[in-house]
Order: C-alpha cells, then sequence, then structure tokens
C-alpha cells in the first residue's frame, strides 16, 4: 500500500512531462502539414513545379531554339 504514494505522483509527473512535450511540439508547428511529405515522395524530382528544386529555372523554356 505504501508504494501507491510513490507510483501516483510519479505517474502524475510522467503525465504532465508528456502533456508539456505534445503542447511544445503543437507550439512549434510539428502537427501543420501531415499531407505534404507523404505525396511528395509521389513527385519526380525532375519536375521543375516541386517547391525547392533548383536544378531547372521554370521561367526558361526546356529546348532553347536559337
Amino acid at each position: 500500500m505504501s508504494i501507491l504514494y510513490l507510483l501516483i505522483p510519479l505517474a502524475v509527473l510522467l503525465m504532465l512531462v508528456a502533456a508539456g512535450f505534445f503542447l511544445w511540439t503543437v507550439k512549434n508547428g510539428q502537427y501543420d502539414d501531415l499531407q505534404g511529405p507523404a505525396h511528395r515522395i509521389l513527385m519526380d524530382d525532375d519536375d521543375p513545379l516541386i517547391p525547392g528544386n533548383q536544378r531547372r529555372n521554370p521561367k526558361t523554356p526546356i529546348d532553347k531554339q536559337d
């Protein structure tokens, strides 16, 4: 019975730490975009429409004819 005096405060403390960590991740935007990474894996790396793809400028034509 005396072990409950130790386990109950430890469980409450652990719950408060987990809740604090969860609120910190929500505040920092960890859960803002859940679908983006799942869809990004399906895109082609050479596609100029992918944000952050700096290999090719989408404003310049691919086949330049002089």
